[in-house]
């Protein structure tokens, strides 16, 4: 099964209240309230989410479309990951990106990652979490 994913995170005030928005087009939409935390640090929460999602849904195929060119340059091996705590999410994801057959991941213009955004801002609005079968 190949799915696509478009992933946004979110902070307001950085660190300050946070959320991710994961949007798989006809699949689901997840809005996960994060608590405190820095902006790097949501968007590559919305990846993991992404990410295993992906995996329990047993995908062989997995397309990211993200508006983090950071998380973007540092998952292709573009940039390289200096900061400790961004290190362990790192990490995190790319083993959970070897659990995937193909996958790639892509950056997009904000303005064509409208849904994972809105999502992420409903989970700083609300600090709750949502998941809305399509």
């Amino acid at each position: 099964m190949k799915l696509e994913a478009y992933i946004d995170g979110g902070s307001r005030g950085n660190p300050g209240e946070a959320g991710i928005g994961v949007h798989f087009p006809g699949i689901v939409r997840i809005a996960e309230y994060l608590g405190t935390g820095t902006n790097n640090y949501a968007e590559y929460s919305a990846l993991l989410s992404a990410l295993r999602f992906a995996v329990f849904s047993r995908c062989d195929e997995l397309q990211i479309y993200a508006d983090s060119e950071l998380v973007v340059k540092q998952i292709t091996g573009e940039y390289q990951v200096k900061n400790e705590g961004i290190r362990l999410l790192y990490n995190r994801a790319v083993r959970w990106i070897d659990l995937i057959p193909r996958f790639s991941i892509h950056h997009v213009r904000r303005e064509n990652n409208k849904e994972a955004d809105k999502l992420a801002n409903l989970a700083m609005d609300t600090r709750r979490n949502l998941v809305r079968w399509e």
